[in-house]
């Protein structure tokens, strides 16, 4: 899954949008899309322009109903958001995990009790059956 996630493309902060409305909801037409909206309402072909733009970059693919298409996304958000983390540790911290956390602590944005609780959650997952 690592693998996976680092060829995933970055999104833009619109595709973003209409993708947690994909994740959210599930299978959507572009008109449903506009409900989501409140006054003034993106237009629809500017919606329908980004959808393409979506399915072309692999987000979503569509299934065809007559001259209409309801679209469905192909990466979970899980996928998208373990990618741009990898992303991030991989363009700041030289694919350093330990450097993310290291960075964490120097800046304050960790406390010494959250540490602590990290640590238990490694050595739970080193001592569970499957790592023996």
């Amino acid at each position: 899954m690592q693998q996976r996630a680092k060829t995933i493309q970055k999104l833009t902060v619109k595709e973003e949008e209409l993708m947690n409305f994909f994740w959210a909801k599930g299978d959507l037409f572009v008109r449903e899309l506009l409900e989501f909206y409140q006054e003034p309402k993106p237009h629809f072909n500017t919606l329908s322009t980004i959808v393409r733009g979506l399915e072309e970059k692999g987000f979503l693919d569509h299934k065809s109903y007559g001259n209409t298409y309801q679209y469905y996304p192909v990466i979970s958000q899980e996928d998208y958001k373990n990618g741009a983390l990898s992303n991030v540790v991989s363009k700041y911290f030289k694919n350093s995990y330990l450097g993310v956390v290291s960075s964490l602590i120097e800046e304050e944005r960790i406390s010494v009790e959250e540490l602590k609780r990290l640590i238990e959650k490694v050595e739970k997952v080193e001592k569970s059956p499957q790592n023996i």
